[in-house]
């Protein structure tokens, strides 16, 4: 993959975030320089995670800034436990008032209480998902290149990209998209949800 070509096709596309009217003024990719490798090792020890090596190689060829883009670098870095927590909070709000519930976590106790007890418990064990783009996200687990990046939005989760370099050319309009193969990467718990 060269990731050099891929800058420089993103850089200065423009995106929008949230609700988009006829005012709306777009963003633009930007990047700075890419992440060090003294850089991602302190990210990596300080949050406690390792890159999965696709989004490590792209980070370190340019790193984008802007909205919707998390900060790797600086005093504002939030580290992807942290992002999980949200992801965490969407889930247990669907089981709280959607009654949404997993087969493989048993039976659903009667109580709200309890069943968002449980599911946080479920939740916990689940593998590390990493930041891309705005709620678009990629696991940790397996610790390879080509997971698939997931968008999720409470329960709700599809696949936003066959891996990094499909998504970032879906999210951000950019052509050469490739025909998605046969069989995407099962992610363990995360798939369970699509």
């Amino acid at each position: 993959m060269n990731w050099h070509h891929l800058v420089e096709q993103l850089t200065g596309v423009a995106y929008f975030m949230g609700v988009v009217t006829s005012e709306t003024k777009p963003f633009y990719v930007a990047f700075d320089p890419g992440l060090t490798d003294a850089e991602v090792a302190q990210i990596e020890l300080q949050h406690g995670f390792r890159f999965p090596p696709d989004l490590r190689v792209f980070l370190q060829t340019a790193l984008p800034i802007g909205p919707g883009f998390p900060e790797w670098r600086g005093d504002n870095v939030r580290s992807p436990a942290a992002w999980m927590r949200g992801v965490k909070e969407g889930i247990l709000f669907d089981v709280e008032h959607d009654a949404f519930w997993l087969e493989e976590w048993t039976t659903r106790p009667d109580s709200d209480v309890a069943a968002i007890e449980a599911a946080a418990a479920f939740l916990d064990k689940a593998p590390l998902l990493v930041p891309v783009f705005a709620h678009r996200m990629l696991c940790c687990e397996p610790l390879t290149a080509g997971n698939p990046v997931l968008s999720l939005h409470q329960a709700d989760v599809i696949y936003y990209g066959y891996d990094l370099e499909d998504y970032l050319r879906h999210e951000f309009d950019l052509d050469g998209r490739q025909p998605w193969p046969d069989e995407i990467r099962q992610i363990r718990f995360w798939s369970k949800l699509l």
